[in-house]
């Protein structure tokens, strides 16, 4: 008789391993199916995450930065570095360390909180009935287990350029990209979104003449105007060549390289030689092996299955979240859905609010964001105040010697309701959190502008975006 679970997750990355921990922790009997492996083969918890995305790519981000801190800025603090070199194996090893920490955290999250682990490829048998739904695992050997409630959470894979699939030799997904052997001498990529950005950041810093190719005519079109101009200048000046408005063609990959026929944005055509090429043009929803037509769970036109504003699906007791479904790939995103989804379950009231979902770019200066760009306020017609605090006038960032971007409140020119929050320089990605939690009070910018923050500290940069508002900084 195969066993039986009140909720199987299928997929162990941040929306389905945090699903499996929240509805262990409610008190169902919880399993969580997952297929990733590790270089011998033993499961490696986590999912794109994990494995070859946000975590892998931070360490290397780090790796590099200090690299570059120490050829380039170092000498700045008095601080002298001779016969500096570059151990890319190492790096690398670190980089592999980091993920295996992870991975093994997940582990023993599972055991701490009774979860089910199953290594393997899950997939639905048949349409659900009294007992629940018949999950086929595929992985060392075959069985079938059986579950009242599903969760897929199967996360996305990457997007290949037509007629130019991954080799992950020559043209790399994001995970070619971060297990090159040796730093190309030149590299391309095709995309300049957040894994674009990152990628070319980590190899640029470690030598590479890097050249971004994007289709579209605007940087960084999510991100708002001004602070994408911030970005933009500070790239520029790094070295990053970014061009805008491209049309791709013929892609051809050889020994020696790989060649990118395209055409600028007016109209001439022109040839891109490197050593390797990382495409990073989107990710689409894996479900790659699920077998959804066996029960009729319905997928959209993009092969990302449909649910409703709570998760829900098609099928009774059968739920999806994270990349799989609408919504932005991101991994807190899937994670605060796959606890939704477990306390919905539980008859409880989950909730995630998209509107409060943060941005974040990890390159150097870092950006992040949460609510509405100015962009979006003109074109919703909505009428706004907007106030920024440039880091060239903060304390802290002087003394950190970096001292690029601004923060940007914009507020409802009415109630004075935080609308949104732009960030662009040191430590966006910490500093975002403070807005976050305001916006999901609705706090206005006058209360941020009143709260004290600690002096010297990036967070008065915050607070004086927040002043600037109602147009009264008192450092600028």
């Amino acid at each position: 008789m195969s066993k039986q679970f009140d909720v199987i997750v299928i997929g162990g990355g941040p929306g389905g391993y945090i699903a499996a921990i929240r509805a262990a922790q409610l008190g169902f009997n919880t399993a969580c199916i997952d297929e990733w492996k590790n270089g011998k083969g033993g499961p490696a918890l986590g999912g794109t995450c994990t494995n070859v995305g946000c975590i892998p790519s931070k360490a290397l981000l780090q790796s590099s930065e200090h690299f570059e801190h120490a050829g380039k800025h170092f000498a700045d603090h008095g601080i002298e570095v001779k016969g500096l070199g570059l151990d890319l194996a190492k790096m690398i090893a670190r980089k592999d360390q980091v993920v295996r920490q992870n991975n093994d955290g997940i582990a023993y999250l599972f055991k701490k909180n009774k979860v089910t682990f199953f290594h393997g490829r899950g997939s639905f048998v048949k349409p659900g009935d009294g007992a629940g739904y018949e999950i086929k695992v595929a992985g060392a050997t075959e069985e079938s287990i059986v579950g009242k409630h599903i969760i897929v959470a199967t996360g996305s894979t990457a997007r290949p350029l037509p007629g130019a699939p991954f080799d992950e030799e020559n043209i790399l997904s994001n995970d070619g990209a971060l297990r090159v052997p040796a730093v190309p001498k030149k590299l391309g990529l095709v995309g300049s979104g957040v894994i674009g950005l990152e990628m070319g950041s980590v190899w640029r810093r470690l030598g590479s003449e890097v050249t971004i190719l994007e289709a579209l005519p605007d940087f960084l079109g999510l991100v708002d105007e001004q602070v994408a101009r911030e970005a933009k200048k500070a790239f520029d000046k790094q070295g990053l060549k970014i061009e805008l408005g491209v049309k791709v063609g013929e892609v051809k990959s050889g020994k020696k390289g790989v060649s990118v026929a395209w055409t600028n944005a007016k109209g001439e055509a022109k040839t891109l030689e490197v050593d390797k090429l990382i495409v990073s043009i989107g990710r689409v929803p894996n479900t790659v092996g699920l077998n959804p037509e066996s029960v009729g769970l319905r997928l959209d036109e993009r092969g990302a299955v449909v649910v409703d504003g709570d998760c829900r699906t098609n099928l009774p007791n059968v739920w999806a979240v994270g990349d799989v479904v609408r919504g932005p790939m991101l991994a807190h995103k899937a994670e605060e859905e796959g606890v939704a989804v477990a306390e919905r379950i539980a008859g409880q009231h989950g909730h995630v609010n998209f509107n409060t979902v943060p941005w974040v770019i990890y390159t150097s200066p870092e950006i992040a964001w949460v609510g509405q760009t100015e962009q979006q306020l003109k074109a919703a017609g909505v009428k706004y105040r907007a106030g920024t605090f440039p880091f060239m006038a903060n304390g802290r960032a002087r003394a950190l010697g970096d001292t690029t971007g601004l923060v940007k409140f914009l507020a409802d020119a009415a109630t004075d309701e935080i609308l949104g929050v732009h960030i662009v320089g040191p430590l966006a990605s910490e500093l975002i959190a403070e807005a976050v939690v305001a916006m999901e009070f609705r706090a206005s910018s006058e209360d941020i502008a009143r709260i004290c923050h600690a002096h010297p500290s990036l967070s008065e940069a915050t607070k004086e975006a927040a002043l600037a508002v109602d147009k009264r900084t008192l450092n600028f």
